[in-house]
């Protein structure tokens, strides 16, 4: 009887275990708890949980860079570190950047949250650094449902720092990007130009133009149907004080 006793207890001990498993409490696994809650949950609904994830990170890279600066390749690490245990279908894909104007060393770090093939939340939170020290500054939202990759463009006829946010939104037969011209003047960030889902766009810099390729959609269907290649075309845009000027848009061969 002592012996069946003891058997059941211990096995008790050990359900008991199974059921309490030790708390997650560091920054990853906060993250990651708050990440799975997004499966099924559409973009529009998803504010509150990235909302918290925006801060946390934010909160903690704030803190990390506060007495280092650091370059875009270490941010992009520690932001690797903080996404570490997310897994298919839930991803944070860090995107940073740096680039030196008026003696400091200005850093974008951003990321892209997403948890299916169309549900993507942009970060980009802007960090001016000198010093050694590093201050957070600015935050902004690129627009939804792509991810995040940026252009830093040349000082011309400007004081402010500029630079390209762009990304590719999966969902049609052909993947759509969109586009953003934004400036820092140094405690503000604000959108100059921007374009949303270009269908198939392709993006070029060269020197002060954007150069941006795409097809439009109807054009293409249409084309399709018929068994043949639609007209790609081919907008130049000129970099510009105010933002960005059109100077021409026609047709090329596909």
């Amino acid at each position: 009887m002592l012996l069946l006793v003891t058997q059941l207890s211990f096995l008790g001990a050990a359900d008991a275990k199974k059921k309490t498993p030790p708390q997650r409490t560091g920054l990853p696994e906060q993250i990651f708890n708050l990440a799975k809650q997004l499966g099924g949950v559409p973009l529009e609904d998803a504010g509150p949980i990235t909302g918290q994830i925006q801060k946390l990170v934010i909160d903690h890279m704030t803190e990390w860079m506060a007495n280092r600066t650091p370059t875009d390749v270490e941010a992009r690490h520690e932001l690797e570190g903080v996404f570490s245990l997310l897994h298919y279908p839930l991803d944070g894909l860090p995107a940073t950047f740096q680039q030196l104007w008026k003696g400091q060393v200005i850093l974008g770090v951003g990321y892209t949250l997403s948890w299916s093939a169309y549900d993507r939340q942009n970060v980009v939170a802007i960090y001016s650094s000198s010093g050694g020290k590093s201050q957070y500054v600015a935050v902004t939202n690129f627009v939804p449902h792509t991810d995040l990759h940026y252009v830093n463009l040349p000082q011309i006829a400007w004081d402010d720092m500029r630079f390209l946010v762009w990304g590719t939104r999966t969902g049609k037969s052909q993947d759509r990007i969109s586009v953003a011209l934004y400036s820092f003047d140094g405690k503000n960030l604000k959108s100059l130009w921007q374009s949303q889902d270009i269908y198939d766009g392709r993006m070029d810099v060269v020197k002060d133009k954007v150069i941006i390729r795409y097809l439009k959609e109807d054009e293409y269907v249409h084309a399709v149907e018929r068994g043949k290649h639609p007209p790609r075309h081919q907008a130049t845009y000129q970099l510009t004080a105010a933002g960005m000027q059109l100077l021409d848009d026609h047709e090329i061969p596909f």
